[in-house]
């Protein structure tokens, strides 16, 4: 499989209270496996030191301009950069940016770039809606600059508004889906994700231990590569990826119906959830009362939504999942042909379910491609690069 090579940023900290963020981001950022340099204001040491963002990051946090000999940090620092990150990006500074001032060494190192620029502005909602901060956005946008954020909530000051900086999960996800080649743009991909529940009663079900977090992380790498996504998840307590249009579902039954409603305008299919394979026949509106007798259940087969969306007059590209226990090449390779699909990802379900970290098994027409065990959402960026490839092939 291809390796992505490794990124590397430089974090820009201007002197704002949500410089403590800074450090946070820093630490998702090379739990990626992006390299991260710190270029501080001397106003951002007020609110946190150099000292913490070298021990995160295992390098000197720069600040002064003749920190290197020879005086060029913000040459040095701009040209071994895959993009700079402002966060915090304080009202000044934004202010600096638009007008191409380069007074210390983070606004001369942004005037010296020649790589994307991302900001993450942060400032009390007055300052935020000020007509010259808005001027100063607008020219940034102008020139191809990138803003993240601000997010609306609650401020260091007491007030609440626009102009709060994003949380640090949040920017880590847009940072690194700046990165991701756009493979995927134009596209519109829908994913199934999660359990399904079946009732039995009106408080039992029938259900599984799958937390969603594989369709999850797939959603948001197909989101990074620039698709349009729909996700429809079964009962999780993930967070809904941003910007993707997100349908909540229960049983299998329901999520057939929602597959159905938008699976028209899908051009990639994902059938990531774990759909119950068995419904209780005839589910009791009321408890069942426990007493000494035994109960008996009788269960029917769920309709197969992954066969259901592959046998379609015009299906889309449909990419399958096999969580197995045992025997993973033999089971997998017989799903694969059995549904008729292109590619099928297998992982053994005791070494995944509701893990953060898998390894996964991709069987298509030219045999197996191991995806070596990693977080989930690395491994989905993986494995969509393999599906846009044999997308784009033509493969189905």
């Amino acid at each position: 499989m291809e390796q992505a090579q490794t990124k590397r940023i430089v974090l820009g900290i201007t002197g704002g209270i949500a410089a403590y963020k800074a450090a946070e981001l820093a630490r998702l950022l090379l739990k990626q496996g992006i390299e991260v340099q710190v270029v501080m204001t001397e106003a951002a040491t007020h609110f946190i030191t150099p000292a913490t963002m070298q021990t995160l990051t295992g390098r000197p946090a720069l600040v002064d301009q003749w920190q290197d000999d020879k005086g060029m940090a913000h040459i040095h620092s701009s040209r071994a950069a895959d993009a700079i990150v402002i966060a915090p990006a304080t009202a000044d500074f934004i202010a600096k940016l638009a007008h191409g001032l380069a007074d210390d060494l983070l606004s001369t190192l942004c005037l010296a770039r020649d790589c994307p620029l991302l900001v993450a502005p942060a400032m009390n909602r007055q300052m935020w809606s000020n007509a010259a901060t808005q001027r100063n956005v607008q020219r940034l946008i102008a020139d191809g600059v990138t803003l993240l954020g601000p997010a609306s909530g609650a401020q260091a000051c007491g007030e609440e508004g626009m102009g709060r900086m994003l949380e640090a999960e949040q920017l880590a996800q847009d940072i690194a889906a700046a990165f991701q080649p756009k493979l995927l743009e134009g596209k519109h991909i829908l994913i199934t994700a999660g359990p399904t529940y079946e009732a039995i009663d009106a408080v039992r079900g029938i259900t599984n231990r799958s937390s969603g977090k594989m369709g999850y992380a797939i959603a948001q790498a197909a989101l990074e590569m620039g698709a349009a996504v729909t996700l429809i998840s079964g009962p999780t307590a993930l967070p809904k990826p941003h910007d993707a249009q997100s349908v909540d579902v229960t049983s299998a039954a329901e999520m057939l119906e929602a597959v159905k409603q938008h699976v028209a305008e899908a051009d990639m299919f994902i059938s990531v959830a774990a759909v119950a394979d068995y419904r209780a026949a005839r589910p009791s509106e009321q408890k069942i009362k426990k007493d000494d007798a035994r109960l008996v259940l009788e269960l029917t087969p769920n309709p197969d939504i992954l066969t259901h969306v592959a046998s379609l007059p015009k299906p889309p590209f449909c990419v399958g999942f096999a969580a197995e226990s045992e025997n993973l090449r033999e089971h997998a390779t017989a799903k694969r042909m059995k549904k008729n699909i292109p590619l099928l990802a297998a992982n053994l379900a005791q070494q995944a379910i509701g893990r953060d970290d898998n390894e996964l098994v991709l069987f298509d027409d030219a045999g197996e491609h191991l995806l070596p065990r990693a977080d989930k959402l690395t491994l989905a960026r993986a494995l969509l690069r393999h599906a846009a490839a044999l997308y784009k092939k033509g493969s189905r």
